[in-house]
């Protein structure tokens, strides 16, 4: 008669083939994570860690240039009555540093996600006057980005878009400029005179102050550079004072 076998040793006979291909694909999956957390270190942190420094000089090379460019597309488009060379040069820095910013984040992981954070709360509270100074001032920053990037390419066909651009919606305006005309003048029938004297020329009145005798009057006028005969006309009638010509900024409606 056989001796039966202790129920203990049965069970572990039975459970060990599915215990050891329990810690086979335990095993398997470790080793798979492992992998996966070696090749981000070797392909991603590694890469963050090499510095190129031809490539840098190239970038910020390029990113010089292209703000000197937009300085003087900047000087020769502008059409304010009071040009600021000092935000022109603020062109040029602003692409080149956000070229450097560009460069710092790519090649460091560590830098970048400080990067990110420092400048998340930085407040830029400079009040801008004139709506094409935000176009300049993206243009730059987006050209020192890309050029940052390493995307020439796209840095001189945005450039030479943005040129073709401001070159076609300027052009018109060379034509003309718009002038305030503040007119002393003294009798109510001078100012009639004065109207007429305008001629074809086109003119709103904008404003008329009188004191006593003494009338002010605030013209806007739309005319061309050479066509100022206008003045002369009006500084030729009896009673007018003075006539001064103010060269306005604002958009002009016809």
């Amino acid at each position: 008669m056989e001796r039966a076998e202790p129920v203990k040793t049965v069970y572990d006979r039975l459970a060990f083939p599915e215990i050891k291909r329990y810690e086979s694909r335990k095993q398997e999956r470790k080793n798979s994570v492992m992998s996966v957390n070696d090749m981000i270190k070797k392909s991603v942190l590694k890469s963050f860690s090499q510095y190129n420094v031809p490539k840098m000089a190239l970038a910020l090379l390029v990113a010089l240039i292209v703000g000197i460019v937009i300085y003087y597309v900047y000087r020769r488009f502008y059409t304010g009555v009071v040009y600021s060379r000092s935000f022109a040069v603020t062109l040029v820095g602003m692409c080149v540093l956000t070229c450097m910013v560009t460069l710092s984040i790519s090649t460091n992981i560590v830098i970048s996600l400080g990067m990110v954070g420092a400048l998340s709360i930085v407040r830029y509270r400079t009040a801008v006057k004139d709506p094409m100074d935000l176009l300049y001032l993206f243009w730059s920053i987006t050209s020192g980005i890309a050029a940052g990037a390493g995307m020439y390419v796209l840095v001189i066909v945005a450039g030479l878009v943005m040129i073709g651009m401001l070159a076609l919606f300027y052009s018109h305006q060379d034509k003309g400029r718009v002038y305030i005309a503040v007119i002393h003048y003294v009798g109510d029938m001078v100012g009639d005179e004065i109207t007429r004297a305008f001629g074809r020329t086109k003119f709103f009145v904008k404003s008329k102050t009188m004191r006593a005798d003494r009338v002010e009057m605030a013209v806007e006028v739309f005319c061309d550079d050479k066509d100022m005969t206008f003045a002369e006309r009006i500084r030729a009638i009896d009673g007018v004072e003075d006539v001064t010509l103010i060269q306005y900024n604002g958009e002009y409606h016809g």
